[in-house]
């Protein structure tokens, strides 16, 4: 299973790398995974919202992907960051429109999944964000749902920043199933929680 998840400037280090390590442990137990650091565009390195800078392993076209995870980071800021920013561009949601249009599942962390807004993806659909931009949500017609992850079948949300990890194990259980996500959960020593609202089977 080919993971992508997406890198931008001024994304928050956490949205992306605790989902990172979620899924390489995950790998490391014997899912089949595979994940990647991808950036829409070539570069060397990016700067995420404090300061961490990340050497991305490629591009997000060269790859074919079973799933990408978009996470958040400077929505909420006093001026456009991060996120903010890249819905203003229109790149990064033109691509993600594209790639649900293949059919490749999406996944946010935190205002990841104002990009997803910002695509069109999440209007009647539920989902969640970070609290700060709940109500950007709903204005973008998405149904909000008070959960730290909601799964609705090839879109799946998560809340606030450390919400990434909780979303990580729920997708490390629905591809690996639920023993892989608890031994996963004891090696990080996380407390998994049970706030997950499916509106699918």
């Amino acid at each position: 299973m080919q993971i992508a998840i997406i890198l931008y400037p001024g994304f928050d280090e956490l949205d992306a790398i605790g989902p990172y390590e979620v899924l390489c442990a995950a790998a490391e137990s014997g899912a089949g995974f595979e994940v990647s650091l991808v950036t829409l565009e070539p570069t060397a390195e990016i700067v995420a919202s404090h300061g961490l800078s990340v050497r991305p392993d490629g591009l997000l076209a060269d790859g074919r992907w079973d799933l990408v995870i978009v996470p958040g980071g400077g929505w909420n800021a006093s001026k456009p960051a991060g996120a903010r920013i890249e819905a203003q561009r229109g790149a990064l949601p033109a691509a993600l429109a594209d790639l649900a249009s293949a059919g490749v599942p999406l996944a946010s962390v935190c205002t990841g999944a104002m990009l997803l807004a910002a695509a069109g993806l999440l209007r009647g659909r539920p989902a969640v964000t970070h609290h700060g931009a709940l109500p950007e949500l709903a204005e973008a017609g998405a149904e909000v749902i008070d959960a730290r992850v909601v799964d609705d079948g090839n879109i799946v949300t998560a809340g606030g920043v450390t919400s990434g990890i909780d979303l990580a194990l729920w997708l490390v259980q629905r591809h690996a199933g639920a023993e892989v996500a608890e031994r996963v959960a004891a090696r990080l020593e996380y407390r998994r929680s049970d706030d997950i609202v499916q509106t699918h089977r």
